[in-house]
């Protein structure tokens, strides 16, 4: 238990101690919703998001940004989700303005203990000549390290930046841990450095790295720049404890190609009352180029289209659900902003997003209305009988709905475990076997018992306020 549960605990035995504050804190009961009860139970036998991310992964496999890949699971989309019923099934186009595309990818140490590591380019990456580039590394166990490193001391060198994630049910690893990924490069790079390779931002201790992008600020030239797999950089820390220089030959090839089309695709339950507003959810379609993008996020636009598709067997409800699986997430959220963009005038009551993998849904928070108080708390009764618990933070979305949320959208966080996601998230082992379809079917239950209750909701949802 963390501290701040402690306070929380010793908070809530105080004020219960008082009979009067003790009926001011307890809400109100609120009774179980049969109709909910029966699409939530119905999902919990549902192997639709199965047969979907089964398919996509089979019949497409990786979906990299702006790639022929991505193109061809545009059109295998539109084919599922007409074949499952869904309405209005389009793709909406947009520019994908510099496609970086993997080249080549090498490295091996030199000194002082010659063999090959495992790596992968991050997405943005700069390129070293067609034959690579030997020089010396210094080590830096942790981002931070990097940051205090004096300006111009890195030149000619390979930065090597080391940390160690640690898996969280709530993922907050990913964000504590992320920077010398998602900032080391750019901040190597100003500091003179001619590459930089750091651990894999993961939980794992295996030989597969993890992909992901990266970013550089302008006026500052991309260097080479990759990720070792877990096992690799913990060789490499071990070569350093022996006090001998290191020097590595790296090789990374990328290529960026100005422009390309892409495009979100977009499925719709509709409602029956159009003033009520629409109920945005969905996945990326896009994935990384390593494994076959089964856990990210294959699953999150199985499992949201299976639970509304679950809604339109039930019948026609209030709002318009609308499913959109939006493209190029991975490397910066490109088709969440050319939704948004679209999508501006229309009315959002709720969007939400599932993009952190297949295992079990344990927490739900929002971000409502006072108005659409009775809706969170109709919510947290039904999903209370899968273990699903409400939590106190306020929901903020994912990637591919802020830009929504921004326009002043309310929001709902459908939070799965990550105690074993970052083990996998961008590697190749990102596969379907890592989807457990008991717990697939419970995210299921989740997403098709808030649509039961949001979607039909006789409340006002919304607006909460536009953030920009």
């Amino acid at each position: 238990m963390t501290i701040r549960s402690l306070f929380l605990a010793s908070t809530l035995l105080a004020t219960l101690s008082s009979p009067a504050m003790a009926q001011r804190a307890t809400p109100a009961a609120v009774a179980p919703d049969a109709a909910v009860a029966s699409i939530r139970d119905k999902a919990l036998q549902d192997d639709v998001a199965y047969d979907i991310v089964s398919g996509l992964t089979t019949e497409i496999g990786p979906r990299p940004d702006g790639s022929p890949a991505e193109e061809r699971a545009r059109q295998w989309a539109v084919v599922k989700l007409r074949a499952l019923g869904f309405q209005n099934v389009r793709i909406e186009p947009y520019e994908l303005k510099n496609v970086w595309i993997r080249g080549i990818e090498t490295a091996e140490v030199v000194a002082p203990f010659p063999q090959p590591l495992r790596l992968t380019a991050l997405g943005n990456s700069g390129a070293t000549p067609a034959k690579g580039l030997t020089l010396p590394v210094v080590y830096f166990p942790s981002f931070n390290d990097l940051l205090l490193a004096p300006a111009g001391s890195l030149k000619g060198k390979i930065a090597f930046v080391s940390n160690s994630m640690q898996p969280t049910q709530d993922g907050s690893s990913y964000g504590s841990q992320g920077g010398a990924r998602f900032l080391g490069p750019n901040v190597a790079a100003t500091k003179g450095a001619a590459a930089i390779v750091i651990r894999s931002i993961g939980t794992d201790h295996g030989r597969g790295p993890h992909a992901g992008t990266t970013n550089f600020a302008p006026g500052v030239t991309p260097i080479p720049a990759a990720a070792l797999s877990v096992a690799d950089a913990e060789n490499l820390e071990r070569m350093f404890k022996t006090g001998k220089p290191v020097s590595l030959h790296l090789t990374l090839t990328p290529t960026v190609v100005p422009s390309r089309t892409s495009g979100n695709v977009i499925a719709e339950v509709p409602g029956s009352d159009p003033s009520a507003g629409i109920v945005l959810i969905g996945g990326h379609l896009d994935s990384w180029d390593l494994g076959t993008g089964a856990i990210d996020d294959g699953a999150g636009v199985a499992i949201t289209a299976a639970a509304a598709k679950l809604m339109m067997s039930a019948g026609t409800p209030r709002r318009t659900i609308r499913v959109v699986w939006f493209g190029d997430e991975e490397t910066g959220g490109f088709g969440g902003a050319a939704y948004a963009k679209a999508h501006a005038t229309e009315q959002h009551t709720i969007a939400a997003e599932s993009d952190f993998g297949a295992d079990r849904v344990w927490r739900f928070e929002t971000n409502l209305p006072a108005s659409a108080k009775p809706v969170a708390d109709r919510l947290a009764v039904a999903l209370a009988p899968i273990g699903v618990v409400r939590g106190a933070d306020t929901a903020h979305g994912g990637t591919d709905v802020e830009a929504t949320l921004a326009l002043g959208g309310g929001g709902i966080d459908l939070n799965q475990s990550g105690l074993r996601y970052f083990d996998y998230h961008h590697t190749p082992e990102d596969t379907l076997d890592l989807i457990d379809p008991a717990q697939l079917r419970q995210n299921v239950a989740a997403w098709a018992t808030m649509l039961a209750v949001v979607a039909n909701a006789p409340e006002t949802i919304g607006p909460v306020g536009a953030t920009k």
